[in-house]
């Protein structure tokens, strides 16, 4: 069998990806993309992460602008970008000029200037600076308002749930490198969130205060004109070269807590077609979601229990409750035990979560109605006598941190993340491992001893938080908010899963899903109605297959601590077996990277050129060979790595 092309390997699509224009002038530089600015760097260190100018939809989806009259100009010294940019769709547009500047002096200033003809409803239109977390978390940062008040604060170590700094003019922050980087905006009142808070490694500072009104509309003459201004000053110091990672193990840490899968019912008949090689993942657990308002009911229930039966995985009940109101929901909370009961009482985990609140409510906005929480959590202990009860939120850690469920009233702590709620690119989608560890640090604070799960998680989201629901993606392109992601059956997939599971395990997570059986989440190819491509000739397994498995068979096994730098390029997880050291380790980035190790080891690569080899056997991973150290792996590569006793 063929191995596909490398793009379908890494990927899973062969969209084009336009590579970045890097503008430089002196120790400057940043990289164009599409009209904004990422990763602003001084000699090589980075000083912002982002400055775009956006244009939003009444929904907060962000318009592809169509640039044209693109011109740029570099002598070594300075840098001048200028261009025309229209976005919008067949409803209403918005047109703006922008000017980027920049000088080997370290000053950088980001122009936008522009209106619409016929009135354009939106909820942001204009600049959101990106600062980065590494380094950065914690630190001290001087803010100026807009009434010249300067005062002193920090920015936020706990992710913070709402906007850690309001009412904003300008900030000053010091980098790691030592640094000075003074941000000064104009044109409009800025203000920040932690975007952490869906793993997004940044703290987003944004155009226009959430409190006042959204969608609005910017009239018709009405002129946007908003400015950016960075400088930069101070000696600081370059950035270190890339060494190759040092795989190092060392004291005992925590056990390997089990791993799971969801499963929904639209993927239940697929699902126990491909019941052989799910048998051979052995997820300790699989999450049945179950949700009326979708028509699920007793029937659909059965056929995802017969999957759990015939793969062993010990059912978890996810039950999405309709009902706003808290007698009704009791209610429909007691149908629902009756109907488990008539069913063999098979739960012995049972989440449950109201319905509104698997939307985001912004900082600001009130709450929809919804059953009060204790009694809700209660009815269902009374329901589920059995069962261990776990509750948060089966949307994102967002709405966990907003709105915190009474933990004396539950055994479990659940909530879930994905990668592309904000942006669809692949750097963005592994920058989120930077964001894991604040993540964690939250929820213990807000589990407050109780036990802590996580999932099911995938790249692709469940839900779509602001809008009525997740894109269909029937093009197989790289986007935000996608239902079915294409990195999914890629290597880049199963490289983000491993550092997802050992981030959230090494954290103390009590228990790990990913993804899901079959599907758009799914760890083994199926017939769909959305493109596979090279699995819909070939079929077989995914990448990803093959890292949960590895990690599903370490169930209770210490685990090594590492100590990698979370965004470093490499990730990886270490645990003591009976064989020996047993690392799992991936490739975060498209360009190969050493990593080096104690040797004699043995081991196993899945690259993408023995991508084919493994899709059609589910026990690839365990054919060790002698391997050498430094290793090269390569572009989102796996490894299994064997060091004996």
């Amino acid at each position: 069998m063929q191995n596909p092309s490398r793009a379908i390997a890494l990927y899973g699509t062969d969209e084009a990806v336009t590579p970045p224009r890097i503008l430089r002038a002196g120790k400057l530089s940043a990289e164009l993309e599409a009209g904004n600015l990422r990763y602003i760097r001084w000699d090589g260190q980075e000083v912002l992460r982002a400055i775009s100018f956006i244009v939003r939809d009444k929904d907060w989806g962000t318009y592809s602008p169509t640039i044209s009259d693109l011109k740029i100009k570099e002598d070594g010294e300075h840098f001048r970008v200028t261009l025309h940019a229209v976005a919008g769709d067949a409803g209403q547009h918005f047109e703006y000029e922008a000017k980027i500047e920049g000088n080997a002096k370290g000053h950088l200033s980001f122009h936008g200037k522009g209106q619409t003809n016929d009135g354009f409803l939106t909820n942001r239109t204009g600049f959101v600076i990106l600062h980065p977390i590494d380094g950065i978390a914690g630190a001290a940062v001087s803010i100026e308002h807009t009434d010249g008040q300067v005062v002193d604060s920090t920015f936020p170590e706990i992710v913070d749930p709402v906007q850690p700094m309001m009412d904003l003019h300008a900030l000053t922050h010091t980098t790691p490198g030592g640094l000075r980087v003074n941000t000064l905006m104009q044109g409009d009142t800025f203000e920040m969130e932690d975007q952490r808070n869906w793993t997004d490694a940044s703290y987003k500072t944004y155009v226009r205060p959430l409190a006042k009104p959204w969608p609005y509309r910017i009239e018709p003459g009405e002129v946007i004109d908003q400015t950016i201004t960075v400088t930069i000053s101070g000696t600081g110091h370059g950035a270190e070269d890339d060494d190759a990672v040092s795989l190092k193990p060392g004291d005992p840490i925590r056990t390997v807590p089990p791993l799971g899968i969801g499963l929904r019912p639209k993927d239940a008949v697929s699902a126990l077609a491909n019941a052989t090689a799910l048998k051979i993942l052995k997820p300790a657990y699989i999450i049945l979601h179950h949700d009326q308002r979708s028509g699920h009911d007793a029937s659909t229930l059965t056929s995802m229990l017969q999957v759990a039966d015939t793969i062993g995985a010990d059912p978890w009940l996810e039950a999405v409750i309709e009902s706003p109101e808290t007698t009704d929901a009791v209610a429909e909370v007691q149908a629902l035990g009756e109907t488990a009961k008539a069913l063999g009482d098979p739960f012995k985990t049972v989440l449950v979560s109201p319905a509104p609140d698997l939307k985001c409510t912004l900082p600001g906005s009130v709450w929809p109605p919804a059953p009060d929480a204790t009694a809700l959590y209660d009815a269902t202990r009374q329901a589920f006598p059995n069962a261990r009860i776990g509750g948060g939120m089966f949307s994102y850690f967002t709405e966990l941190n907003r709105k915190r469920p009474p933990t004396d009233a539950l055994d479990l702590i659940s909530f879930t993340t994905s990668p592309i709620v904000h942006a669809g690119d692949d750097r963005s989608v592994m920058e989120t491992h930077e964001a894991h560890a604040a993540i964690i640090k939250s929820v213990s604070n807000i589990a407050d001893g109780a036990p802590w799960a996580v999932g099911p998680s995938a790249i692709g989201v469940r839900d779509n938080p602001y809008g009525k629901a997740a894109k269909d993606n029937p093009d197989n392109i790289r986007q935000a908010m996608n239902w079915n992601d294409p990195r999914q059956r890629g290597l880049l997939g199963a490289a983000w899963n491993l550092g997802y599971f050992a981030d959230f395990a090494s954290g103390g997570a009590a228990a790990i899903a990913l993804g899901g059986a079959t599907g758009p989440f799914g760890v083994v190819s199926a017939p769909a109605d959305f493109p596979q491509p090279w699995f819909d000739e070939f079929g077989g397994i995914y990448p990803v297959f093959h890292v949960l498995r590895g990690l599903a068979r370490l169930k209770a096994v210490k685990m090594r601590s590492l100590n990698l730098n979370a965004a470093g390029p490499i990730t990886a997880l270490a645990a003591g077996t009976d064989a020996g050291i047993e690392i799992w380790v991936a490739n975060k980035t498209p360009s190969a990277t050493d990593i080096t190790f104690q040797t004699p080891a043995k081991g196993t690569i899945l690259d993408a050129t023995t991508f084919a080899k493994a899709a059609v056997d589910p026990t690839y991973m365990d054919q060790l060979q002698d391997l050498s150290s430094p290793y090269n792996l390569d572009a989102f590569a796996v490894a299994r790595v064997l060091i004996g006793n």
